[in-house]
């Protein structure tokens, strides 16, 4: 499914889509599962830990944090590289990171009755790594799930407090900066944070974590359409295409608050004037009649100005039911009957359909609803956009 604009895929297999939902991708570190003995990426989550082996024959690994019962830093003098006989006892899943006198960080994790170790190639950071993991597990450990997520937010903005935009990545050493903020990149199911910085020509994204890229950047030249969103009901929602005819965006930024929103906004807009004019539904609409653009086109435009997005699953594009005619072996597109009554919801398309949903209605105890399903939702959507993967549907033995 086409969300944003596809770049060059990179040798690793891990996605974000691997994080459950709400999850963050922190930090990564390259390491090595010793037993057996594969070079890998180590990644801190905000509530699993993932090993994604170079080897694309060893399986990706992840480790929820809440299976774990302890995080302990730990001195060892032996070499765990020449310990490959791996304990039949059934443990408790716990998580340990140890160390070893000739200078190499380890982290042991039990799961059930089988032990991974993993030794850090960078020894300094395994301290810091350790502390981190600790809290992480304190978070998922909470029994509240608002109070998991508000311990992870707060872990996520102190690092984001402690980071800041490299401007080494300017393209140009004659760019002059605009402003800089913190922003969370979105697409479906996942948000990725980081810094944003806009100069006199580039707008840049920098993921905390540095991936998919260490940097993303977006020529202002060539940047054709702009939209606020709301995202999560709230005014915070930055969508930018860098093409006029397109339902893929090239970044759709989520901001922490609407001022720094729209301060970026407004300043693109003074380049967006250099070489497009703004439409209005009503342009779109006489477009659309005089035949310059097509019926998908128009749509497609009417989706964007009412703050549809396809990055998110809550505000996805509709293209809705027009014909009410389905039984003449012939559409007679000059009859006004032909067609349906936008003004009104599907429910209501015609009087039978609508009596039997208010006969539903009343005789429902409270809280009353008139739609039980097929009202907009990311679950939904979901469910349609999966039959565009043949593989997915194999996945599920076709069926759905």
């Amino acid at each position: 499914m086409a969300f944003l604009k596809p770049r060059e895929r990179t040798k690793e297999r891990f996605s974000l889509l691997l994080l459950d939902l709400e999850e963050y991708f922190f930090e990564q570190h390259t390491a090595h599962h010793v037993v057996p003995n594969v070079r890998g990426s180590f990644k801190v989550c905000s509530r699993s830990i993932i090993f994604d082996p170079e080897d694309f024959v060893e399986p990706i690994l992840k480790i929820p944090l809440r299976d774990c019962t302890n995080i302990e830093f730990v001195e060892r003098e032996t070499n765990p590289f020449n310990e490959y006989e791996l304990s039949s006892e059934t443990v408790k899943p716990s998580l340990r990171f140890s160390f070893c006198f000739a200078f190499i960080q380890i982290l042991h994790l039990v799961d059930g009755s089988k032990k991974m170790t993993f030794q850090l190639e960078v020894q300094s950071k395994t301290e810091d790594v350790v502390q981190t993991l600790l809290q992480l597990h304190r978070a998922s450990c909470l029994e509240k799930l608002g109070d998991q997520t508000a311990m992870i937010a707060a872990n996520l903005q102190s690092r984001l407090a402690r980071s800041s935009f490299d401007k080494n990545c300017f393209q140009s050493v004659a760019e002059k900066p605009h402003m800089e903020c913190t922003v969370e990149m979105v697409t479906p199911l996942v948000s990725n944070p980081g810094h944003v910085c806009i100069t006199d020509e580039n707008l840049y994204f920098q993921p905390l974590n540095g991936y998919p890229e260490q940097v993303i950047q977006i020529k202002l030249q060539q940047v054709r359409r702009i939209y606020k969103r709301r995202h999560g009901l709230k005014p915070l929602g930055l969508e930018v295409f860098c093409t006029e005819n397109d339902l893929c965006s090239d970044i759709y930024l989520k901001f922490y608050n609407t001022a720094d929103r729209d301060e970026i906004y407004y300043y693109m807009a003074t380049f967006l004037e250099n070489h497009i004019t703004e439409h209005t539904a009503e342009s779109y609409m006489l477009q659309w009649q005089r035949g310059h653009i097509s019926n998908y086109q128009y749509l497609l435009h009417l989706n964007n100005l009412a703050d549809r997005s396809c990055n998110d699953l809550s505000q996805y594009p509709v293209f809705p039911w027009v014909i009410a005619d389905y039984g003449s072996s012939q559409l007679d597109l000059t009859n006004a009957a032909t067609f349906r009554d936008l003004s009104k919801p599907v429910g209501a398309l015609n009087k039978e359909r609508l009596d039997r949903l208010l006969a539903r209605y009343s005789g429902m105890p409270e809280p009353r609803f008139i739609y039980g399903s097929h009202y907009s939702s990311p679950g939904y959507v979901l469910f349609y956009l999966v039959r565009r993967f043949v593989t997915i549907i194999c996945l599920l033995s076709t069926v759905f």
